[in-house]
């Protein structure tokens, strides 16, 4: 193979992560569990997983997504605001990442729109 001189900043997208939690601060939402379209982006130095092509070096985002899932799934929530910096914590707990963006969906949230999000990012500081 022909040397490459690379940045190794991975960018692992989890899509369209489709989980229901009560989220709202309407007596319906409170009592209902809704649809949540979750989306995060995140980057972390991929060098090691590159160079040993070894999971064991990876960033495991099987497990971000779990612990996403775990703490979203079911829950409860009075604003998108809070869940979407909830996330966003959750994902800036793994110290390889070095920077992340949350965009949470609430499909219908609104009369004649298709969903609203919320959007927050993090990075870590150097």
């Amino acid at each position: 193979m022909t040397a490459v001189t690379a940045n190794n900043q991975a960018t692992v997208r989890i899509k369209d992560l489709l989980l229901r939690a009560y989220i709202g601060i309407k007596e319906e939402e409170i009592n209902n569990q809704q649809d949540v379209l979750i989306n995060v982006r995140l980057t972390y130095d991929a060098a090691d997983a590159i160079n040993q092509n070894d999971i064991r070096s990876a960033l495991n985002y099987r497990t971000i997504t779990k612990q996403i899932i775990s703490h979203v799934d079911g829950n409860r929530f009075a604003l998108l605001e809070r869940l979407t910096h909830e996330v966003l914590s959750i994902v800036m707990e793994h110290e390889a990442v070095s920077w992340a963006a949350v965009e949470i969906d609430k499909p219908h949230a609104l009369r004649y729109a298709e969903s609203v999000s919320v959007c927050l990012e993090a990075h870590r500081a150097t």
